[in-house]
């Protein structure tokens, strides 16, 4: 197939970019440059451009027709207009890369499926996405826009700790400095590598079944939080000094950290894929994330340029002080 990411080369992007390509799909990707920790694939076309300078987009994609459109840089209603101004006409299948964080918070039931209803009072970043949801659903019904709606939920590869505070995190365990985890430690989390989400993504590709139809892909794994920290602790050779905080005392000294709390990451979320494996049979999550944080501790170690960091690393020190006084002795 004829396939254009518009970006490609992000944390889970990159994955399924290298897919596309091993699969033998010619593979165009639109992007503002080359990420230098994660290489386009070879055999992949890179446009070098902006998809939100409209005019300049447009004489990139000059008479081109595709079989698909991912569009993995769209976060707002803004943009989902821009794309259908752009692709209607122009691709047999546009795919939205909404987030499973839209899933209503908190959950009333577990396991989520597709199913469960969108909605999410805490963080705006997931209300936005369930804005484009809702207008790509509308396009589609009332002109026939070919979409498909894709949810991943916290996939990482190794150059990224999926935790707050990054490389700084394996630092301070190394040390022997105390390190923050929300609530109690034991709500459930479900953490999905990058490679495993791509057999499942790229399934899709070109599926008309999937046309008016959402889908997360997701890992069957489910751990809690301290099992989490404690397993990225294995991987550096240190034993984590946890502390728990609650969300709520976070979100009061870090507003961005705390929407992400209270808005997903502070509810037990696991995910019944069902669906996904219905109709990509392949698809079975096979990176265990005891393996996964091996390979991220050991790629952040060897490449210091790579390490993300927090942009306030003192804040979990400046919480977990709050904490200590306003807890009882």
């Amino acid at each position: 197939m004829k396939i254009l990411f518009i970006g490609g080369a992000g944390v889970i992007s990159s994955a399924c970019s290298a897919r596309a390509i091993a699969e033998g799909h010619s593979l165009f990707l639109l992007n503002r440059g080359v990420s230098t920790l994660r290489p386009l694939p070879d055999g992949a076309e890179l446009w070098r451009g902006d998809i939100r300078n409209e005019a300049a987009a447009r004489r990139l994609l000059a008479d081109h027709h595709f079989d698909v459109v991912v569009d993995w840089v769209a976060y707002t209603p803004e943009h989902i207009e821009q794309d259908i101004r752009l692709f209607s006409g122009r691709t047999d299948q546009f795919i939205f890369i909404s987030s499973a964080s839209a899933y209503r918070k908190p959950p009333l039931h577990l396991p989520i499926t597709e199913s469960t209803p969108l909605e999410n009072p805490f963080w705006e970043y997931s209300r936005r996405k369930i804005r484009c949801e809702q207008r790509l659903m509308e396009e589609h019904r009332s002109t026939g826009f070919p979409i498909t709606i894709v949810r991943p939920s916290h996939t990482y590869d190794r150059t990224r700790i999926p935790i707050q505070g990054r490389y700084a995190l394996i630092e301070r365990m190394r040390r022997g400095d105390p390190v923050l985890i929300h609530g109690d430690g034991t709500s459930l989390w479900t953490l999905t590598h990058h490679t495993d989400f791509a057999v499942g993504f790229t399934g899709l590709l070109g599926r008309e079944e999937a046309i008016g139809e959402a889908f997360h892909i997701t890992s069957d794994e489910v751990l809690t939080w301290d099992r989490i920290l404690r397993l990225l602790g294995e991987a550096a050779g240190a034993e984590p000094d946890i502390v728990h905080v609650p969300s709520d005392l976070i979100a009061a000294y870090d507003p961005e950290w705390g929407a992400g709390l209270l808005g997903d990451k502070a509810h037990s979320m696991m995910f019944d894929n069902t669906k996904i494996k219905g109709l990509v049979p392949e698809f079975e999550a096979v990176v265990p994330f005891a393996d996964g944080a091996l390979e991220i501790v050991s790629w952040q170690d060897a490449h210091p340029e790579g390490r993300h960091r927090d942009p306030d690393e003192t804040t979990m020190d400046r919480i977990l002080e709050a904490y200590r006084r306003s807890w009882p002795a």
